[in-house]
Formats: structure tokens, sequence, C-alpha cells
């Protein structure tokens, strides 16, 4: 930690808990930064506070050394169940809260203090049998916390201190209704403490800290400028298509070791990830449609130096603490003057010195102005080169980097399974284009005698239709077909094309053939049965009758062959009037 950012305030010059004292030293934590400095002797004394200092600066460290001598010093209270936390941290993304969980473990590791950590997309069961076994605070994000709240898995009744991290960034994500619903289910404010931190305290988040904290404090961090000191930062103007050359060639000159590439949607990172890989740098995408699991091991794989860059949406941009951050590109600037001060605050964090590239494109260089006017200075304009725009030569692939990227897609895969019960995408289909069936293992084949060969259907047919051209010798002499007794035979009707009636009795012919139709035309499994085109051209060659087509080509009017049949309208004049 630099010189610069510390002050001459020692946290042995707090009256704090032997055992919080005990972990402060073992974490490192001597002196104070300006807004720990500021807003310890104010929270240590039962104050609310709303805290505001830039990015990188220790305001996660303040909050929780508040939090926790508040636990260890005062009892907690009488009608407290076990499963209810005393302490609450909300925190927007999950990122965040994996980060302010891990300096709670490293600043608390010898107060006793039980902590468990809520968020979504992992461990549904274990985090809720988590929250049953009881603990003393809760490090969560909304959604996943009220999921256990509403099912009464843990009880708000017994909250002492009540932390907000990053509150203008609830209001981004959509989550302020959920911290109004929090906030309505606390004990008493008399009886409670809130604390408030973020980078920027907009409006609309003071109005949320005074209309639910008690005599809130409001504390600033007074900068010459918002963003941090140290950061060099840098503008150019290339067109749409020019912007991946000039990263590529910015990546070679500036030999950036461990840098951020910040974009505005999901499939643009994906898409300049997939073109980083193939120029053989070792590179991670970190969006929402990233599985948690994966995106932690990103994390800290481009913590230890196993990665050269992330490619990242403002998942990343708030709360994350990851040291060494040389560069941040702004590949799309942002639309939002907060996210740009959040996104540069990854690098030069607590004293270090760090550089922000950022492209003002044709699509977002309208946010530019925007951003200059909130921070409060001209960002300074480079020139693009022409040689800045020819794509460079790849380089070698890593072939340990290609390993861990097959075994994070062996693992977690590039794709969200479904859920059981799901339809697939084309009408309750299920299973993939290569043929496999999800959940059922592969399809058995078929049996050759589920279905005979084709040239025994074949035979059959040829069969079918020279026994039904014979003559039939069960018939009367007025050619009326009969059964085996002589009693005349019901003819069965038909309807459709097939069906050819004259003045309301069908021909000799016809009914000869339908008597000698054989019955694996019929009633024959689905396999051996013959479309219906055959069948009728078998019937027409039995009854020697040609077709209506054979018959217009040799000069006999379709109409003699096969009379018109009469039309609804005549149909219905039939009906009613007899005629």
């Amino acid at each position: 930690m630099s010189e610069t950012v510390l002050t001459d305030t020692f946290f042995a010059n707090f009256d704090l808990h032997p055992l919080l004292k005990q972990g402060l030293d073992a974490a490192g934590f001597t002196r104070c930064t300006p807004i720990q400095e500021l807003t310890l002797p104010i929270a240590l004394a039962g104050r609310d506070v709303a805290g505001q200092a830039q990015t990188g600066t220790g305001k996660t460290c303040a909050f929780l050394v508040a939090m926790m001598n508040r636990l260890l010093t005062q009892p907690a209270a009488a009608d407290r169940k076990d499963s209810d936390p005393r302490a609450l941290v909300i925190a927007p993304t999950r990122e965040l809260a994996i980060q302010i969980d891990k300096d709670a473990q490293s600043i608390g590791r010898h107060t006793g203090l039980r902590t468990a950590l809520i968020y979504g997309g992992v461990d549904y069961d274990k985090q809720r049998q988590q929250l049953k076994d009881g603990c003393d605070i809760i490090i969560a994000t909304p959604g996943r916390l009220l999921d256990y709240y509403k099912q009464n898995v843990f009880g708000l009744n017994s909250v002492e201190v009540m932390v907000i991290d990053e509150a203008d960034r609830m209001f981004d994500l959509g989550f302020i209704k959920d911290v109004r619903f929090i906030f309505r289910r606390l004990p008493a404010r008399e009886q409670r403490q809130v604390l408030l931190f973020s980078a920027t305290l907009s409006h609309r988040v003071l109005e949320l800290a005074y209309e639910h904290m008690h005599e809130a404090e409001k504390l600033v961090v007074e900068t010459d400028n918002v963003t941090a000191d140290r950061v060099r930062q840098v503008v150019y103007f290339p067109a749409k298509e020019e912007k991946m050359p000039l990263l590529l060639n910015l990546l070679e000159r500036t030999q950036a070791e461990r840098s951020i590439i910040f974009v505005n949607t999901k499939a643009a990172a994906e898409r300049i990830t997939d073109r980083l890989k193939r120029q053989g740098y070792r590179v991670g995408a970190l969006s929402g449609d990233v599985p948690q699991l994966k995106r932690q091991k990103l994390l800290q794989r481009f913590q230890e130096g196993q990665l050269d860059m992330l490619v990242c949406t403002d998942v990343a941009a708030r709360g994350l603490h990851i040291p060494a951050v040389s560069h941040v590109f702004n590949y799309d600037l942002p639309q939002d003057a907060e996210d740009y001060v959040h996104r540069i605050g990854r690098t030069a964090r607590l004293g270090a010195e760090g550089d922000a590239i950022s492209f003002a494109c044709d699509l977002y260089a309208m946010s530019l102005p925007e951003i200059e006017t909130y921070i409060g200075q001209k960002i300074p304009v480079a020139s693009v080169d022409p040689e800045m725009l020819v794509m460079p030569k790849p380089k070698a692939i890593d072939a340990q980097y290609a390993a861990d990227a097959a075994a994070d897609s062996a693992a977690f895969g590039d794709r969200v399974e479904p859920r059981e019960g799901d339809k697939g995408p084309r009408g309750g289909r299920s299973g993939s284009r290569d043929g496999k069936r999800d959940g059922r293992g592969p399809r058995p084949p078929r049996s050759a005698e589920a279905r005979p060969p084709r040239a025994a259907v074949a035979e059959a047919a040829v069969a079918a239709v020279a026994e039904a051209a014979a003559p039939n010798p069960v018939t009367a002499p007025d050619g009326t077909p009969t059964d085996a007794s002589g009693a005349p035979r019901k003819r069965r009707r038909r309807g459709g094309r097939g069906r050819n009636r004259r003045d309301g009795e069908a021909s000799g012919s016809e009914a000869t053939a339908a008597a000698a139709r054989p019955a694996s035309e019929n009633g024959a499994p689905r396999g051996e049965r013959r479309p219906p085109r055959e069948r009728r051209a078998g019937n027409e060659a039995a009854a020697g009758r040609p077709s209506r087509q054979v018959a217009v080509q040799s000069g006999v009017p379709a109409e003699a062959s096969a009379p018109k049949k009469p039309g609804f309208f005549r149909r219905l004049t039939r009906l009613f009037t007899g005629r």
C-alpha cells in the first residue's frame, strides 16, 4: 500500500475489541486511509453513516471494522433465535459479495463470528442449511436472500447492523425495491445501525439514506478529482471496425502484464474473447451468461497470473480488488458516467499507478462529454497512427492455457442445461443435433423384424394388384359381390377422392375391385402399407379403368371418366328445395 493514501491515524488509536485488533494486525492493517479515518470515530459510536470516497480506498474495511466491533462489544437481543443473524451486508453483485466475505474472513479470523455467504447460481441447499444452522453475519445479494427469508429460513428481527455497499448500483440493477423490503422488516431505526458506502452518492441514494436511516451523517472524502490521481487517462477516436487492430497493437506496445477490457454487451465480450484467443493471448470472459463457478475460477486464475487479461461487462466494475492491474481498456465507452469511474478504478488501487485507455467509436462517442463533465476534467486525446490499424500476426498459443480452457469447457460447458420438464426448442423434442438424448442414454437400434425389406413390400404390392385384376368367382349373376354363404355383401362406402358414384350406385367393376382388394392394404402393419397413390393406381389397374389424366390425354373428356362433384351451394339448394 502506498504511503500517499495512508494517514497518520493508527487502528490502535481506536477503542477496538482485542480480538479484532489481533485480526487487523494479522491482515497487515495498521494505519487508516482517509475514508477510514473519517468514518470510524462516528461508526464506532453507533451512529448511522453514509460515506463516499474514491474506489480502492478501503471502504470495505471501514464498515467491517465498525460492524464487528459492535457485535463483539454489545450483547445480542434476548429474544434472538439461533437462525437469526445479528448483522446484514447487502452487495449488488455476486463477485462483490465474495470479495466482502473474503475480507471479513481475513479481518475476523480471531473473533469467532460466524459468517454466511449467500448469492445465486450455486449451492442452494447448502446455503439454506448454513442459514438454518445459524450465523452472526450474512453477506448476500438481495435476490437469493429474500428467497430464503420468504421461506422462513431466518428472521430479521434481531439485526443490529445493516450495511449497503455500492448503493447506487442497487438502483441500476433494479434491486432498490428489494432493499426497501428488507428495511421495512428490520427493527426500529433507533434500535439498529445502518452504514451506507459507495464511490458515488447520487440524489436518489441520499433519499434512500434519509428515508430509512436515523440521523445519518454524510461523510465525503474531498479530492481534487473524482477519479484516482495516479490513473493516466487517454482516449482514441477509431471507427468501429478499427477498434480490434488498435487494441491488439496497443497490447503489444504497452506490454500490459495484467489488464481488463470492458465492453457494454455480452455478445461483444464473447466476440472479443474469441479473437484474442486466436491471437495467442491468455484471456477469459466475465459476463452474466458465464456460470458462477466458472466466473470464480477465472477470477482466481487472473489474480494468480495464469491469465493475461479479462474481457468483462460491468459485472466486474464494482468493488473487486484485483491487485497489480496495470491497464484498463474501455473497448466500448460506457453510457453512464459513473460506470466510467468504477471501470478505471480497477487500476491504480491503494496508491498504485495505472493506465486507462478508452475507445470513443461512432457508436458510443456521444457519452464522452457527459463523462468529462462528471469527472471534472478533459481526457487527453491520442492520435491513431496508420500502422496501428494493421492487424498484427498471432502469437503461439500457450499449451497450459489451452488445457485449462478445455478443462473448463468440459467441467462447466458453454451452454445452460435445460431444467427437468422443460420442452425443447422444437415443439417438445428433446436432445441435440448429434442424436444424443438428455438423461435417457443413446437411442436403441431398430430391429430388422420391425420393418420388412422394401423388396418384400414391393412383391406383396404386385401380387395384390394381380390378384385384384383376376376374375372374381364369388359374385352374383348381376355382378353383385357375395360372401362365402352366397348372401350379398355390404359395400364399404369411402369418402374423399376415391369415392365414385353414378346415380347413387357404384359401378360393378369398382365393387369387384373393392371386394378383391387384399386385407394387407388396409389392415396391415404400418410398415407394410402402401401409399395412397399406389393403392389408387392398383385399384384403377384392377378395375380396367384408366386414370383421369390418361383419359384426358387419350381424347376422352375428364367429365366422362369421373363426374364432377356438385358444389356446396348446389348441395344446399337440393337440401332445401328438393330439386
